[in-house]
């Protein structure tokens, strides 16, 4: 007798970096991810919004650095020793974002991931692409295209003109 599962489930999951901002845990598409690197100096740039923290020269490449606490308006950011920066692809640009510490990579089946609660016009849950669950742990699972949106991009464009 033929096994006639489908594993298209595990087509749509996938493994997500995970790291945390103050006491939550949120995921990353590790497809994404091109690197992670500890916390740097960063190159501030004149008139930037708050949490666009600068730029870095990542092997010659002009690279904006977004404090991720900043931007989902968060506690006010720290930086301690666990700071840590990953440096993402994102709709063809490199993008270095500010975590508090990462944690591991984990795989999730599509039974894992459950969809975004709805909150109403409280709340932009536009960039949660879904919430993973992983026995009593919870993950939110960014959609980091939207969240770094194009206005964002638009902006670390305009910042690496200015740094070059």
């Amino acid at each position: 007798m033929n096994d006639t599962r489908s594993t298209s489930a595990e087509g749509t999951a996938g493994e997500y970096l995970s790291f945390t901002l103050g006491n939550e845990h949120y995921g990353v598409d590790i497809l994404k991810v091109q690197e992670i690197r500890g916390y740097d100096a960063v190159t501030r740039v004149p008139d930037a919004p708050d949490y666009i923290k600068g730029v870095i020269n990542l092997r010659g490449t002009i690279v904006p650095v977004i404090d991720l606490r900043l931007k989902l308006r968060l506690d006010e950011a720290r930086y301690d020793a666990f700071t840590v920066m990953i440096v993402l692809n994102v709709e063809d640009r490199v993008v270095g974002i500010v975590v508090d510490s990462v944690s591991d990579v984990i795989p999730l089946t599509a039974e894992q991931i459950r969809p975004t609660p709805e909150f109403g016009a409280a709340v932009d849950t536009r960039f949660i692409s879904g919430i993973g669950t992983q026995d009593d742990r919870m993950l939110i699972l960014l959609d980091i295209e939207t969240l770094l949106d194009i206005a964002d991009l638009g902006q670390s464009a305009a910042v690496e003109d200015v740094a070059a």
